[in-house]
């Protein structure tokens, strides 16, 4: 009698934790799409083709160097994280040093971005002589979101049992085949979440671009050159707003900005199933 007393009561809670789980799962759907609703209406009549490639009030400028800049500092922060991320779980113990290792990354992702933009400006700016320009602005933001990425691959790596890892040593393979072959794939999903989060990241941030890439309007040829990206242009825009339709203008270059980002994150997310599946074939 206790025991199926006490089954109910565990079913009651379920249901409880499960419905208060959906509201708030339904609460945070419907503030993305009022917030996205909003933005697609308030630029409605202003985001066409001619505000992509226009000469004069063009954005294309604006987003090559955000392309740019999300494209290489991931290139520079991908690799270096998930190293990383191996190493403190495959290979470290718990030693002094492994603790302080840990310390370090942590304290690195409480850092202020404003921080991240000095010591950009000086070190990549000024002291490597590469100016204000997006090869400058994406190491910055690659040190920037090396926390992210190690700290959420480290967490997919911890989730994957040790079962995979005995199972692949027992039929021989060494512990770099196992980490490379068994391993990284069953924690590709977690390895694109932590990409997906360092782009919303680099793409958000305003600070450490702002000293670090500059502010140039004009459409940046190299990786060695300045440039402005979406998010510093948008700041100005809503800055220098007078006219309701300078509001316009600015809501627009939003959407520009939301749509890029899930372009981004789709094409990351096809990507890895493509090498996932690929893999698995290999295998």
């Amino acid at each position: 009698m206790k025991q199926s007393f006490n089954l109910k009561k565990r079913k009651i809670l379920d249901s409880l934790m499960f419905g208060l789980m959906a509201v708030v799962m339904t609460g945070v759907l419907i503030t993305l799409l009022y917030i996205l609703a909003y933005i697609f209406k308030s630029q409605a009549g202003y985001l066409n083709f001619s505000f992509i490639i226009g000469k004069e009030n063009g954005i294309l400028p604006m987003i090559v160097t955000t392309l740019y800049v999300v494209l290489v500092s991931i290139a520079v922060a991908l690799p270096v994280g998930i190293a990383s991320a191996i190493f403190l779980n495959e290979y470290s113990g718990n030693s002094s040093l492994i603790r302080i290792l840990r310390l370090a990354i942590e304290t690195l992702a409480g850092i202020p971005s404003i921080i991240y933009g000095l010591f950009g400006l000086l070190m990549f700016c000024r002291l490597l002589n590469f100016g204000q320009s997006i090869i400058a602005g994406a190491f910055t933001l690659s040190i920037m979101i090396l926390p992210v990425i190690i700290r959420t691959t480290e967490e997919s790596l911890k989730s994957i049992p040790d079962t995979f890892r005995e199972g692949s040593l027992a039929l021989g393979a060494t512990k770099f085949q196992t980490i490379v072959h068994v391993v990284l794939p069953s924690a590709l999903p977690g390895i694109v979440t932590s990409v997906i989060l360092a782009i919303g990241r680099v793409v958000g941030e305003s600070a450490p671009v702002l000293l670090t890439v500059g502010l140039t309007k004009n459409m940046p040829r190299t990786i060695f050159e300045s440039g402005r990206t979406l998010t510093i242009h948008l700041y100005y825009l809503t800055n220098e707003a007078i006219r309701p339709e300078d509001f316009g203008i600015a809501f627009a270059t939003a959407a520009v900005l939301v749509i890029l980002v899930v372009i981004i994150n789709t094409t990351t997310k096809i990507i890895t199933a493509n090498f996932r599946k690929k893999l698995g074939e290999t295998l």
